[in-house]
This record gives structure tokens, C-alpha cells and sequence, in this order.
């Protein structure tokens, strides 16, 4: 990914690889809100082949569902962590390339209902060099639903950047 047209509302902090390491343990940022539609919920359903009803049926689901409507997929909430860290600005501007390197926790607590709005707390967990322009970090995300008060979704997140070496932390 070409890093240049993304949000980096970290630039004013002097957020750059060379000063990651200030910033472990800290947030980040907080993403602005997102509506998950069921136009979103079904466009992530055929991508999937996930058409479970509790996503796709709103009127079963209005009749038979715990949350009284559709649902998001959780696999469709932990895919826009990406979307999500570039918007708070967590790959800095000096980023080549960030590619996703995996998770370590993912936990999906409450669902995220059809029409919810949802956004992400994002924290910089642990930033490792690696040598040769490649730096290791773990963002932490909070997916809060506007209006609950349990996040639908806790997850440890993995990136690798690469940079120019000269900027090496």
C-alpha cells in the first residue's frame, strides 16, 4: 500500500518510525464514526459467501433474532481495522509500504447491529525493529458502537512497515 494518500493525523506529534518508541503504550488516535449498513453487511456476505440470516434476512431477523435486526459479520468489523489505522495516522508518513503481518488476540464481544455506527480506538502496543528498513508494530483497537456500552470488538493487531533505512529507530 502507498501510504502518501492516507489520513496521518499523527504528523503534528512528530509521530514518524524514527520516534515510534515514544509512542508504545499510548493511543493514537480515535477514528471517526462509520455506519455499517446492510448494503455494507450484504456486499461483505457475497464477497464471503457468508449468508448466515442473522446478516442477510432483516425481516427473519427482525422476527427471530436476539438483536432484533440483522447483524454485521464480526470478520466484516476486524477487516476495516485497516481502513482504521490509516485514518488515525498509526502508519507513519515515512512508511514505503505497510503490509499486514497477522493478529494476536481478536475477541468479538457484542454485535454491531444494521445502521450502527461504529469507530475505532487505536493504541501503538509494541514497535520492534527489525533491520533492513522493516519495523514490526502492534496496534490494540477498541471497536466502539455508538450509543452501547461494551465494544463490539478487542483485537491485537501486527503490521510490517517498511521505511528507508536511514530513518532506522
Amino acid at each position: 500500500m502507498d501510504t502518501t494518500d492516507e489520513g496521518h493525523a499523527m504528523e503534528s506529534t512528530g509521530y514518524s518510525v524514527a520516534t515510534l518508541g515514544r509512542f508504545v503504550g499510548k493511543e493514537i488516535g480515535l477514528s471517526d464514526w462509520l455506519t455499517i449498513d446492510q448494503s455494507r453487511i450484504d456486499r461483505f456476505a457475497d464477497c464471503t459467501d457468508d449468508r448466515q440470516w442473522i446478516h442477510v434476512d432483516p425481516e427473519r431477523a427482525r422476527r427471530q433474532g436476539e438483536s432484533g435486526t440483522t447483524i454485521a459479520h464480526g470478520y466484516l468489523t476486524l477487516s476495516l481495522l485497516s481502513r482504521f489505522i490509516y485514518e488515525v495516522g498509526a502508519v507513519p508518513r515515512d512508511v514505503k509500504t505497510a503490509l499486514n503481518y497477522g493478529l494476536d488476540r481478536v475477541r468479538f464481544l457484542a454485535p454491531v447491529k444494521s445502521g450502527a455506527r461504529i469507530r475505532d480506538r487505536v493504541a501503538l502496543l509494541d514497535a520492534t525493529g527489525k533491520g533492513h528498513g522493516r519495523v514490526l508494530i502492534k496496534t490494540g483497537h477498541t471497536i466502539e458502537v455508538e450509543g452501547e456500552g461494551k465494544p463490539a470488538l478487542l483485537a491485537e493487531a501486527l503490521a510490517m512497515l517498511f521505511y528507508t533505512p536511514e530513518t532506522e529507530p
